[in-house]
């Protein structure tokens, strides 16, 4: 393991663009991270988009990769839990089981959720996965970084201003993350 620690990457991958997995890998590395990366989908493209093609990877599909690295005792050494897209229910509710073994293997792992469910009013998710969100990963993320929308459905509340904006955040950070930033007001 290197002095900044291991992370493990759930996140999206896409053919086109830099997001997700993507993008995250490299200047992780570039800061002496490693990074185990697992792509919850594989996309043409994003999916703000107009159209994309690809697959979502399905619960049982994670949890056997999470239970490879657990048989073979390569989950002791993440410091660092990385969520970004999640595509499916039963994704995001294994992502929960897998974060939970891991804080069971090391209690003091950080953590932290980028809860990408979509942008200027419009989701890219299956609506189902905001309430996952909203009651069951928050408040075990120890580092939250919504944008804007994604703030407003965690919280049932419009960000209008900056106030609204700094409410919300005392608001998510109650409710148990120790850093909460919205990564982008419009």
């Amino acid at each position: 393991m290197t002095e900044s620690g291991r992370v493990l990457s759930i996140q999206s991958h896409t053919v086109h663009g830099y997001v997700g997995n993507k993008c995250a890998v490299f200047p992780l590395q570039l800061h002496g991270f490693e990074v185990d990366p697992i792509n919850s989908v594989q996309f043409s493209n994003h999916t703000g988009y107009k159209s994309w093609r690809g697959e979502v990877l399905q619960g049982e599909q994670l949890w056997a990769l999470v239970q490879g690295l657990h048989e073979n005792e390569l989950l002791e050494g993440y410091t660092h839990v990385l969520t970004g897209y999640i595509g499916s229910v039963s994704f995001l509710e294994t992502v929960l089981r897998s974060v939970e073994l891991l804080k069971r293997v090391n209690p003091h792992i950080a953590f932290f959720c980028d809860p990408v469910m979509g942008d200027h009013g419009k989701l890219y998710v299956p609506e189902a996965l905001v309430a996952i969100y909203a009651e069951k990963v928050v408040p075990i993320a120890a580092v939250l970084t919504p944008n804007q929308f994604e703030a407003e459905m965690l919280t049932g509340s419009e960000i209008t201003s900056l106030k609204a904006a700094s409410d919300a955040c005392k608001d998510l950070h109650s409710r148990g993350p120790h850093t909460v930033i919205i990564i982008s007001l419009t």
